[in-house]
């Protein structure tokens, strides 16, 4: 499992790049534009990501214009959604309006900071990128 975490917060990077590690390689983007540009490359090179983890309030693009314009890109090189990158939401923001924004905009799964080790991996089970 290719992961991409898109986190401008230190030590959450590290936390889930801990829960993560064991699972396949972990790239880091600090913002979204980061992000945006990491999952053309890996589009352009063939080898996609199979989860995001995307922060919501990050500088220079924040997750929820990330989100979108990730899912155009998979768009754009005729990829649905419902096979593109597994992205779960990862923010500290647990209000309706930004859950709802965020499913609006084709998130697969939503968890509020601070993130649960269990939690996650029953996300990724659930999602099924792990057993």
């Amino acid at each position: 499992m290719k992961t991409l975490i898109v986190e401008d917060d230190f030590t959450s990077r590290l936390l889930l790049q801990e829960f993560l590690k064991s699972y396949g390689p972990t790239h880091v983007a600090v913002n979204g534009r980061e992000a945006v540009d990491a999952v053309r490359a890996a589009l352009e090179a063939g080898e996609r990501y199979s989860l995001i983890c995307l922060d919501i309030m990050m500088p220079l693009v924040d997750g929820h214009e990330a989100l979108r314009q990730i899912r155009s890109l998979e768009d754009a090189q005729g990829i649905l959604s419902t096979h593109g990158a597994k992205i779960i939401m990862t923010t500290a923001l647990g209000n309706v309006s930004n859950i709802s924004k965020a499913y609006s905009a084709l998130c697969d799964a939503y968890l509020v900071k601070p993130i649960d080790r269990k939690q996650l991996l029953q996300e990724l089970s659930n999602l099924g990128l792990i057993k």
